[in-house]
């Protein structure tokens, strides 16, 4: 079946920047797809909904022998985001710690460098630059404190003079340098997974849900061939509860109309699942693994260190449904033969932009290119279980095009052939 109307829902991670800097990214990275493939892809303005939690809009995307139209919903989080980055520094900065070394003595963290060195690291990172920004201006206030006691004044004035220069250097320091350390939103961050986790996030819940009903409804009352749902960074945990949630609200969720997909790229789905108090979303991971009338792809890469790699998000949340299981299909995702390799080596080493690249742009023809997913003519899961046909089908000739379709309609959706298996990382092969 080749799809000419597909519904895609993103679901975004906790990145405050909102819709109209997503907006800005896509609409730039589809023209970049575009004269990759050599198509005419546009891409109309978005349209808020009248609650102001989604944003929608169309691309139109046409080449020599087939065409699409696709609605892209944007499900929005960033009023909820803006009003945690909003809080005091101070409050950010004490229950962060306190979460943390509250983490470090439950075994939590134990359990993030057990599943995942370099994501560990990643989650102490802002934990270290708050300590080495802390003794600095410590130091500065000592050295501050020393001077007074030089010119005779008492020790309590001293002291207590010292101690509001700390205070206000270190607050000071924090803001001045969040441009280049992150270190408050990653900080903000941290807050929100933990309390996400132990269910302290009414809010956030509440929306979930009215996202799920959503999903429920676009199965029951629209024409797509196939919808599926995004979910990149934190909206990997957020789109899976709103699939699994949607399933409890509808147990025929996949049975009717149009195939349903979960994609989850660049997951971190261990930040919540390794919390004692997630067994409601291990539960819905459990769902989700033996479901037969949803497929879910999760994408991972070796080079971002803000998702977990290698990680099977059944198998290391210690979920055992045996030979029930069916999903994840895991997929690895090679960025150096996606990206250029001049302008790869630019941005190896910016964290951020290479977690973003999930959903950019490739600068090279791959089976793993998100736009092409988002706005081409092969379904989801026939594109991750034949990834070279899919690839030739979208940069070979005709007579190319025509053999690729024929061995992708033969494709059997959540397996992956041997000889495409044999191109993978083996440490993603291995847990895949």
């Amino acid at each position: 079946m080749r799809v000419q109307h597909r519904h895609i829902i993103y679901v975004q991670g906790y990145d405050p920047r909102g819709l109209a800097q997503y907006y800005r990214m896509f609409r730039t990275e589809l023209r970049k797809f575009g004269r990759l493939y050599q198509l005419t892809a546009t891409v109309s303005r978005p349209q808020a909904a009248g609650d102001g939690e989604t944003a929608s809009w169309t691309i139109e995307t046409k080449a020599s022998d087939w065409q699409t139209r696709t609605r892209y919903d944007f499900l929005r989080w960033e009023d909820l985001i803006q009003r945690d980055l909003a809080a005091p520094i101070w409050r950010t900065v004490f229950q962060a710690t306190w979460l943390y070394w509250r983490a470090v003595f439950s075994g939590t963290i134990t359990r993030f460098w057990k599943a995942h060195w370099r994501f560990a690291t990643f989650v102490t990172y802002p934990h270290f630059v708050l300590l080495i920004e802390a003794l600095c201006v410590l130091g500065i206030a000592c050295a501050f404190a020393k001077g007074l006691e030089a010119l005779g004044i008492p020790d309590p004035f001293s002291i207590a003079a010292a101690a509001a220069l700390f205070a206000a250097g270190l607050g000071a320091a924090l803001k001045y340098t969040e441009n280049r350390t992150y270190l408050l939103y990653l900080l903000s961050d941290a807050i929100w997974t933990w309390e996400f986790s132990n269910r302290q996030r009414p809010e956030w819940d509440q929306r979930i849900d009215r996202f799920a009903q959503y999903l429920v409804n676009v199965a029951r009352k629209g024409d797509a061939e196939e919808i599926v749902v995004v979910g990149h960074s934190s909206g990997s945990f957020l789109g899976s509860e709103i699939v699994a949630r949607a399933l409890k609200l509808d147990p025929s969720l996949g049975r009717h109309g149009p195939r349903v997909v979960l994609l989850t790229i660049g997951g971190n789905f261990p930040i919540v699942g390794f919390h004692a108090a997630s067994q409601d979303f291990r539960d819905h991971l459990r769902l989700l693994a033996v479901e037969p009338s949803i497929d879910w792809i999760d994408c991972q890469s070796r080079k971002d260190v803000m998702n977990f790699f290698p990680f099977d998000p059944i198998a290391g949340h210690g979920i055992d449904v045996g030979a029930a299981r069916r999903n994840p299909t895991i997929v690895p995702v090679p960025f150096r033969e996606i990206i250029k390799p001049e302008h790869y080596k630019l941005f190896r080493w910016k964290f951020f932009r290479v977690h973003f690249q999930f959903v950019m742009a490739n600068e090279l023809p791959h089976a793993y290119d998100f736009f092409m997913i988002v706005c081409g003519p092969i379904p989801l899961s026939e594109r991750m279980a034949r990834p070279k046909a899919a690839l030739a089908f979208a940069t070979g000739d005709a007579a190319a095009r025509e053999h690729a379709w024929k061995v992708l309609e033969t494709a059997v959706p959540g397996r992956v052939d041997a000889a495409d298996l044999g191109e993978m990382e083996p440490s993603a092969r291995r847990r895949g």
